[in-house]
């Protein structure tokens, strides 16, 4: 299962890859009868809520800015554009990530040039980066993957050097922290996911940008509706990319309640590492010196994690591969002319990885059930 493909069936497997109803439930109520209000008020694009929301969140993030977004790619693919990144420039993006990342790039016209990986954190490797800068170099993207930061300072030290912009893709760690710099503040803007799997998720697409900078939040606005800077007035060539209402208000009601189901993300994480731990060829994921990890995803390490799957799937466990096929080795891509072995770590992570079942509600049965049928995969020999 991919991370943007989450259990719908109205009967959730022994051990679901994540549970959605135990995350709406203490917010159910509250969303029913907010959604009552707007349509009662019929301001269902921008407005009121979403104004509510962008405030929160920015105050939560500790920016002086936010702007809701449709999704994480808007969010992305509007951070780039507003800050100048366009035809003819090069964007250094990990080889390890989701395809959005490149996708955001070559939508504004731009060439995703990916550069490997750190094997511990899984973000983008500074000496990498910088053998890949190039005088059509415009920004770096740095991905917090699966809930960890990257590696900011050395990255920002670089972007500075070099004079290049800083677009952190944050889709998949709200609340992350390392080295004293929170997810979505340490580049010169942050784009946040709220599909509905993130730590912090709607009830359908959704996203936002986060910035101190004045004019990029500003051009962030005016991109995401048709460009516009007044009542049919645009400066730029823009998109259909707003926070409708409904979302907004479902992120305001789960935004208070985030801080502790990290804390509970984390929690199970240390379940598994310290149950998994020796169990079969098994290489368990790491919180970094100086980082705060968020755990959206719990990745293990195994040589054949497709067979480790199909145990976990008949013994009512779901999983997932996060990400099998790496951006610069899809079709998708291949007009940049990448062959396998181009990237290593990035490649052989993608290969190895497996995702194990973590959100905020499991249980300790759920998780003692996940420990032993893995167990007992390598039991088995």
């Amino acid at each position: 299962m991919s991370q943007e493909a989450v259990e719908t069936s109205p009967e959730l497997p022994a051990v679901p890859f994540v549970d959605l109803r135990a995350v709406t439930r203490p917010v159910q109520a509250a969303i029913l009868a907010e959604i009552e209000r707007l349509m009662e008020r019929g301001s269902f694009i921008n407005g009121p809520a979403v104004d509510e929301f962008e405030h929160e969140f920015s105050t939560w993030c500790g920016h002086p800015y936010c702007v809701g977004v449709a999704s994480g790619l808007d969010g992305l693919r509007l951070s780039l554009g507003a800050l100048g990144v366009g035809p003819g420039d090069e964007v250094i993006v990990p080889a390890m990530t989701f395809i959005a990342t490149f996708e955001a790039v070559a939508q504004v016209g731009a060439a995703p040039v990916p550069a490997d990986v750190n094997p511990d954190d899984v973000g983008l490797n500074p000496d990498a980066v910088a053998a890949a800068i190039t005088r059509r170099t415009k920004a770096i993207v740095p991905v917090h993957l699966y809930g960890q930061m990257a590696d900011m300072n050395s990255l920002r030290r670089l972007a500075a050097v070099h004079d290049l912009a800083v677009v952190e893709d944050a889709a998949q760690a709200h609340g992350a922290v390392r080295d004293g710099l929170r997810a979505g503040s340490a580049g010169h803007a942050g784009a946040f996911s709220f599909y509905p799997s993130k730590n912090l998720g709607a009830m359908g697409d959704a996203g936002a940008v986060v910035t101190d900078d004045t004019e990029v939040a500003a051009r962030v606005r005016a991109l995401r509706e048709h460009g516009q800077t007044g009542r049919y007035r645009s400066d730029f060539v823009g998109y259909t990319a707003r926070l409708d209402a409904f979302q907004a208000t479902v992120l305001t009601h789960k935004l208070p309640l985030l801080d502790g189901w990290n804390e509970s993300r984390r929690h199970a994480a240390s379940v598994y590492t310290n149950e998994l731990a020796g169990a079969g060829d098994l290489l368990l994921p790491r919180e970094v010196p100086g980082a705060r990890h968020v755990w959206h995803l719990y990745t293990v390490r195994t040589a054949d994690p497709q067979a480790l799957a199909e145990h976990l799937s008949a013994d009512g466990i779901s999983t997932g591969r996060h990400y099998p096929e790496p951006p610069h080795l899809s079709q998708a891509f291949a007009s940049l002319g990448h062959r396998p072995g181009a990237f290593p770590i990035a490649e052989v992570i993608g290969r190895e990885t497996l995702s194990l079942p973590i959100f905020p509600h499991i249980t300790s049965a759920q998780q003692a059930r996940v420990v032993s049928a893995v167990k007992a995969f390598f039991s088995r020999g």
